[in-house]
């Protein structure tokens, strides 16, 4: 007996284990992100210590294992950051992830900071970039898996799933976690960026696993 799922034409491919319908949740969150990130730039200092995550004591103050994503060094620290988050909006406009890809990165965004207290030197952590990685591994994992009706969509998946991983291995963050970068007369924190890809993929793996809900329709004559 043919079973159609609802809404799809004969003759037309479901991607295997497929999530919800594509939600604008995901461009939503980024324009938090772009728009926080520019506001907290204009911020006064005070409110910009408050919300900077540091090691020492950020059991009293939560907030900035969100928080400090916004907080930005320099000028070209807030620029780089806000190019990559527009090429990460770009990228989701074309494959429309549903909802469970953006559950899947707001889970990601504490445990990316939290998870630098593994490196005890590292005082405090700022900026966008961990949590960028994060959100490409989540779409780069679903891409692979098959679950977002994009055509080639294991290819491009894969092809961006290795260009982040390729630039965790140079970077090699698990024994370099800070760097100097003399260009942008700041460190970097190379650490966030494998955080983050570690809880993109793992996240992004758990959301494609979850049992997607189908409506089915008998077929019409």
């Amino acid at each position: 007996m043919n079973r159609w799922v609802a809404g799809e034409e004969p003759g037309t491919r479901q991607p295997r284990g497929a999530l919800s319908a594509p939600s604008r949740s995901w461009l939503v969150l980024c324009c938090v992100h772009g728009v926080a990130s520019m506001l907290l730039w204009w911020a006064r200092d005070s409110a910009v210590e408050a919300l900077t995550w540091r090691a020492s004591d950020w059991p009293h103050h939560a907030w900035t294992l969100w928080t400090s994503a916004w907080v930005h060094l320099n000028t070209p620290h807030l620029i780089s950051n806000q190019l990559a988050l527009g090429a990460l909006v770009a990228f989701g406009w074309v494959v429309r992830p549903g909802l469970r890809c953006t559950l899947a990165w707001l889970l990601a965004w504490p445990l990316t900071q939290a998870s630098l207290l593994l490196w005890p030197h590292i005082g405090y952590a700022v900026g966008l970039s961990g949590l960028l990685h994060a959100g490409t591994m989540v779409l780069a994992v679903q891409l692979v898996l098959d679950r977002m009706p994009v055509r080639g969509g294991r290819g491009w998946g894969g092809l961006l799933a290795m260009g982040v991983l390729t630039k965790i291995v140079l970077e090699s963050g698990w024994s370099r976690p800070v760097v100097w970068d003399a260009s942008n007369d700041m460190s970097v924190v190379q650490a966030a960026h494998l955080t983050g890809v570690f809880w993109g993929a793992l996240l992004g793996l758990a959301a494609a696993w979850l049992p997607a809900r189908r409506r089915l329709r008998p077929p019409t004559a």
